[in-house]
């Protein structure tokens, strides 16, 4: 199936209608990237995967991926799932819990053996630790382990809810290479994770929640880590001079994001970049004597503002 998953008008309470977790959610997620989720505690972000997993059923609204709800059994066999509080069999060791899992989406029993190793491998988790109980397991352990029960099933469309949470830099580096992997695979993944620079570097697209709603949905330059400079330069630029900052930054690689009196907030995507923005300035005649971060994009959408 080559399409995507569609939200619509999408609504959640809890506690009789007293809480309302999504409040007429509109969205739209595109066959093939990588879409993440991001906004403050309480936002929404669990409720709105656990609808379009078809866990939770909304008060009202629809979810469909193409023209299938989450509950047909054909999607059923396509989804993977890593939830924020992992919950294991913990007498069962690595292996067998995968296997399980395997066992579950009722996959061809001949083929568990290797699917079940090539999962492990893919998260990276020790080969000498398959055999070992979960309960030995350490943190970041719980969470290769429950990656690669999301994976087993070589599912089409991968949620991951928090999926670093407790992970080593080692383990950070290894989910970054798995993402890229899913996603040259042609797998939909749709990632929630409160670390920025990560959804910055993975994602194709962020929606930003906020009290049950899409507050806003922005497209990235995947791969690319932008941050905001700011550069601030002695007196009054001339007018033409200010007006040719937007090419003048976009030949550094750069974006122009706002300019006032004196001073100017570009985004970059590194160290490169922002140095050849400011050899740019300086030889266009900018008298520079200061430069700072600026708002990064994604803290932006944090504070109220846009991007």
């Amino acid at each position: 199936m080559e399409t995507g998953i569609s939200v619509h008008s999408l609504s959640k309470t809890y506690r009789g209608g007293r809480v309302r977790a999504l409040d007429k959610v509109d969205l739209g997620v595109r066959q093939g990237e990588v879409l993440g989720v991001i906004g403050p505690n309480g936002a929404g972000k669990t409720s709105l995967m656990g609808c379009m997993l078809g866990l939770l059923r909304p008060d009202q609204g629809s979810v469909l991926f193409g023209e299938k709800p989450p509950g047909d059994l054909f999607i059923k066999a396509q989804l993977g799932y890593v939830p924020e509080r992992l919950s294991f069999e913990r007498w069962m060791t690595g292996r067998a819990f995968v296997a399980f899992h395997h066992a579950l989406a009722k996959l061809p029993a001949g083929e568990r053996p290797a699917r079940v190793a090539r999962a492990l491998q893919r998260v990276g988790l020790p080969a000498e630790s398959w055999g070992r109980p979960i309960q030995r397991y350490s943190r970041g352990m719980l969470q290769r382990v429950g990656l690669a029960q999301a994976l087993v099933g070589s599912p089409r469309y991968l949620f991951l809810d928090e999926p670093t949470s407790g992970m080593d830099p080692e383990g950070v580096l290894m989910f970054q290479h798995l993402v890229e992997e899913l996603r040259q695979e042609g797998a939909t993944v749709v990632l929630n994770s409160h670390q920025l620079p990560h959804v910055a570097r993975l994602c194709d697209r962020v929606a930003f929640l906020k009290a049950g709603r899409v507050e806003a949905v922005e497209e990235l330059r995947r791969g690319e880590l932008w941050r905001g400079v700011k550069v601030r330069w002695l007196g009054e630029a001339p007018p033409a001079r200010l007006a040719g900052l937007d090419m003048l930054a976009r030949k550094a690689g750069c974006e122009l994001v706002e300019k006032r009196a004196g001073e100017a907030l570009f985004r970059v995507p590194g160290d490169r970049a922002a140095a050849a923005l400011i050899g740019a300035l300086v030889r266009r005649g900018f008298k520079v004597v200061e430069t700072m971060a600026g708002e990064d994009r994604l803290e932006k959408l944090f504070e109220g503002g846009k991007p």
